[in-house]
C-alpha cells in the first residue's frame, strides 16, 4: 500500500527473498542506439538488486531478437540456432558475472521473436530451485513478431512462474500486454514512457 524506500545514498532497493528470475533482453532493431544503452544500464541497476549482503536469488539472462529476413525466418523455424535467442548465462547467484556478460552484450539489431525467449525462459526455470519463487521479467519496446505466438507463450510461462513486462516507449502494444502478463496486471506491468526514464 506504500511506496518502497530506498535507503538513502543507495540507488537501488536491494531484495533479500528467495527468487529464480530469468530476464529477457530485447535486441531489435527497432530500439535504436540510445535505448540499446539505456536497456543495457537498466539491466545492470537490476542485476545490482539483488547482489550483497542477505541476497538469495538466482538469475539468468537471455538476449532475444530475430531473423532479419523472411528467408532468415524460414531458416529459423527449421533450425533454432539461426532464430537470434541467445542465453547469456544460465541461473547463476553470481551476480558480479551476470552484470559483467550484460555490460559485454552486441546490439542484434533483428526482428523481435518474443514468443521464443519466453518458452526458452520457462525451459531454464525448469532447472530452478524447487523452493523458491520463479520469476520471469521481458522488457520490450515494440510489437513481437506474433501476437498470437507471444499469448500462448505467456500463458505457459504463468503455469509456473510470475509474469511481468517491462514495455517501454508507446509503440510497445500495452493492451496486449496487459492480457499477457500475471494477474492483476498493474502490479505486473512496469510501463516506461521513454528510454530515458528506463
Amino acid at each position: 500500500m506504500k511506496r518502497c524506500e530506498v535507503v538513502n545514498g543507495k540507488e537501488i532497493l536491494q531484495c533479500n527473498e528467495m527468487l529464480d528470475i530469468m530476464f529477457l533482453i530485447d535486441g531489435s532493431g527497432s530500439l535504436g542506439e540510445t535505448g540499446w544503452k539505456a536497456e543495457i544500464k537498466a539491466a545492470e541497476l537490476f542485476v545490482d538488486a539483488f547482489s550483497g549482503t542477505g541476497a538469495n536469488a538466482q538469475m539468468g539472462v537471455i538476449l532475444y531478437s530475430g531473423p532479419k529476413t523472411w528467408s532468415g525466418m524460414h531458416k529459423c523455424f527449421s533450425n533454432y540456432n539461426y532464430c537470434e535467442i541467445k542465453t547469456v548465462t544460465h541461473l547463476t547467484s553470481d551476480m558480479s558475472k551476470v552484470k559483467e556478460l550484460i555490460g559485454g552484450l552486441t546490439w542484434p539489431k533483428g526482428s523481435t521473436l518474443t514468443s521464443l525467449a519466453l518458452m526458452r525462459a520457462k525451459a531454464e526455470l525448469g532447472v530452478g530451485r524447487k523452493d523458491a519463487k520463479s520469476i520471469v521479467v521481458v522488457i520490450t519496446d515494440g510489437r513481437p513478431l506474433s501476437y498470437r505466438a507471444t499469448w500462448y507463450a505467456s500463458r505457459m510461462v504463468r503455469k509456473t512462474a510470475r509474469l511481468v513486462w517491462v514495455p517501454v516507449t508507446k509503440y510497445a502494444p500495452l493492451k496486449k500486454i496487459k492480457k499477457w502478463a500475471t494477474r492483476r496486471w498493474p502490479e505486473n506491468v512496469v510501463l516506461v514512457e521513454s528510454f530515458e526514464d528506463l
